[in-house]
């Protein structure tokens, strides 16, 4: 890793369907985030497509037909113009970018977060493990990559996979530095703190059992699609390797925001000789069973 390395992790009001639209707010984000000296901007899960609302009230077959004909029609693939427009803002601006859309991977639909910089794509993601209410609109993905940069080791994970602990295990084992979370949730109450409240404790402890940084930004505002509508409260934060909080959301409820947050190689360095550094202690010799 790097000696120092300043990222941007940004909510921008994104939304199903106007992929160009998502494009030019992602755009204009990452020009504010250049200006502080971020070489790196994070964007939230399914940014560049748009989220699709989940949640159906009424008639269910209905709406699950309409959204997944919708989704197959939105979706796209990795060599795509969303992929193709966020690597082109990547170049003009000599920055690196992750930003998260919905794959059309062929005969199969991803949950699906990319990084891109001034050279194109350099690694991607799918969400591993599918919370219930996501299950209709796209299917779990492979082992995550960790992938060298610049910057350090980096590796994603997505959302709800951030919960399940062997997701940011998978990372740690490639020797990951920096590990990006990339949220669309809106557990109450429906306020940047409370949606921090419910992540920052297994983020928490993700950081600390792995002696690595983390940084998360969350979807904001408004999204329809399908008949549905789904209203997201924005939010970010930045843990160290001791799963100590380094930088909380500066922005009102609801709205669009950006935080920085300053990595710095001798905090990490630091973290790991101490020890409490939980991951020396591991035994995968005993672990043979937890796969069974």
């Amino acid at each position: 890793m790097r000696e120092h390395v300043r990222m941007a992790a940004v909510s921008a009001a994104t939304r199903p369907g106007d992929t160009s639209g998502n494009l030019n707010e992602i755009h204009q984000r990452v020009l504010k985030a250049k200006a502080t000296g971020a070489e790196l901007v994070l964007f939230p899960e399914l940014s560049l497509t748009g989220f699709i609302p989940n949640h159906p009230t009424g008639d269910h077959n209905s709406w699950l037909r309409t959204a997944l004909a919708g989704a197959r029609s939105l979706a796209e693939p990795l060599n795509g113009t969303a992929v193709s427009g966020l690597i082109e803002i990547a170049r003009d601006n000599n920055i690196l970018i992750s930003a998260g859309l919905l794959e059309e991977a062929g005969n199969l639909l991803h949950n699906t977060q990319v990084l891109v910089g001034p050279d194109g794509l350099l690694g991607s993601w799918q969400k591993m493990h599918v919370p219930m209410f996501e299950m209709p609109l796209y299917n779990g993905g492979g082992n995550p990559a960790v992938i060298e940069t610049p910057l350090g080791r980096l590796g994603v994970n997505i959302c709800f996979d951030a919960l399940i602990p062997e997701s940011t295990r998978l990372l740690a084992v490639q020797n990951v530095e920096i590990v990006l979370f990339p949220f669309a949730a809106n557990p109450p109450p429906l306020t940047p703190m409370g949606w921090q409240n419910w992540a920052a404790p297994a983020l928490h402890s993700r950081c600390q059992e792995n002696g690595i940084f983390g940084l998360a930004c969350n979807y904001v505002g408004q999204v329809e699609f399908a008949g549905l509508k789904q209203s997201f409260p924005g939010g970010g934060f930045a843990m160290g390797p001791r799963g100590e909080l380094l930088a909380e959301w500066p922005a009102l409820q609801g709205k669009p925001g950006m935080l920085i947050a300053d990595f710095r190689s001798e905090t990490l360095q630091a973290a790991r000789a101490e020890p409490e550094y939980l991951y020396r202690f591991r035994r995968p010799e005993l672990y043979g069973p937890l796969a069974e």
